[in-house]
């Protein structure tokens, strides 16, 4: 397939909105699997049993769809105008991980995928399918082999002229497109992001134990949290942006072409009091078009009053103690230890 496809191809993509583009073959990530099996066979995937159960896809993509002869993968940026830091000393409001400030970026980058592919297949024919973390595959190791960056000590994607606040989509294609050179590390002997982690979820340089990260255990862990990790988590209510603010190839982070990516008003530094009296339908109502709202009321309040009891403030006190009595275990278990810590009883030790 001829490199002027190709280059025809990144004008398209780029034009659509996103800020980099790189092929790769479904079949140039050999190393992936290994990884994928140590991770799990050490439990660091934690709840996660999807990993486990389409380890054989994730570790292969040439397996997901043999008939693909490329992947294309590209970037979406989605960079803050701000410390993403700053929230977390305000102990009285919440602090939600930047990506979530605003509309979902599954809906967002999947509808630029299928435009990029239609083309695609208006220009060249063959087949695509478009994925955007909602299947089985490894969007960090296919990016960095189709040369779009490498994946840092955090074991996030980071690129010298992107810095490492982007999405990442992904289309699988029969066409056989020019391949890119694979990207290189460069973290050199830098250890701000592993330094930064609130909770030491980094065992070493480019490994992360998920059970804990404070964005797997705000979104993905179900039930409570330990105990021994809930002070860690401090006001961050959904996500955590530490280990990607503190990366020094920021300086070089690219702007959000989307507004919709900016962060809206309400979800900025929003106070803890009001989220925990959300109920299900007031949690769906201001979280529609937000990826916040998959998590449900339930596990989202369970992250508001952890926060609430780490704030320090009496005064939250019986915004906590409202809800010991809730339907939910571990909305209602969360509620106790909050009331306790702000309290000095019991439940907090």
């Amino acid at each position: 397939m001829s490199a002027e496809l190709k280059e025809r191809l990144v004008t398209t993509a780029l034009a659509e909105g996103f800020s980099k583009v790189g092929v790769t073959a479904p079949d140039a990530i050999p190393e992936a699997a290994a990884r994928l099996a140590a991770f799990v066979a050490e439990g660091r995937h934690g709840q996660m049993g999807w990993m486990a159960e389409r380890m054989a896809w994730r570790g292969n993509p040439a397996a997901l769809w043999p008939e693909a002869r490329s992947v294309i993968m590209l970037a979406e940026v989605y960079s803050p105008d701000h410390d993403p830091r700053a929230v977390t000393a305000l102990r009285d409001r919440a602090a939600i991980s930047v990506y979530a400030q605003n509309r979902d970026y599954h809906d967002l980058v999947k509808k630029r995928l299928k435009r990029v592919g239609r083309w695609l297949i208006d220009a060249a024919g063959g087949e695509i399918k478009v994925f955007v973390d909602t299947a089985p595959v490894m969007e960090k190791p296919l990016a960095a082999a189709a040369g779009l960056g490498w994946q840092g000590k955090h074991t996030n994607l980071l690129a010298r002229d992107l810095g490492n606040w982007f999405f990442l989509g992904a289309i699988f294609t029969t066409l056989d497109l020019p391949k890119d050179t694979p990207a290189r590390e460069n973290c050199g002997s830098c250890t701000a992001c592993l330094d930064a982690c609130p909770t030491a979820a980094f065992p070493a340089p480019f490994q992360l134990d998920a059970r804990r990260c404070i964005s797997y255990l705000t979104i993905e862990h179900e039930g409570p949290v330990d105990p021994a990790l809930r002070p860690q988590l401090g006001n961050r209510i959904y996500g955590c942006d530490d280990c990607l603010a503190a990366c020094p190839w920021n300086k070089f982070a690219a702007e959000a072409h989307d507004l919709r990516y900016a962060a809206r008003p309400d979800l900025k530094a929003p106070p803890l009091a009001d989220l925990a009296r959300l109920d299900d339908a007031a949690f769906r109502a201001r979280f529609s078009g937000s990826p916040i709202k998959r998590i449900g009321r339930d596990r989202f309040v369970r992250n508001v009053l952890y926060a609430i009891g780490n704030s320090g403030d009496p005064a939250l006190a019986p915004v906590a103690a409202a809800l010991r009595g809730d339907d939910d275990p571990a909305v209602a278990d969360a509620a106790a230890w909050a009331e306790a810590r702000l309290t000095g009883g019991d439940a907090a030790r």
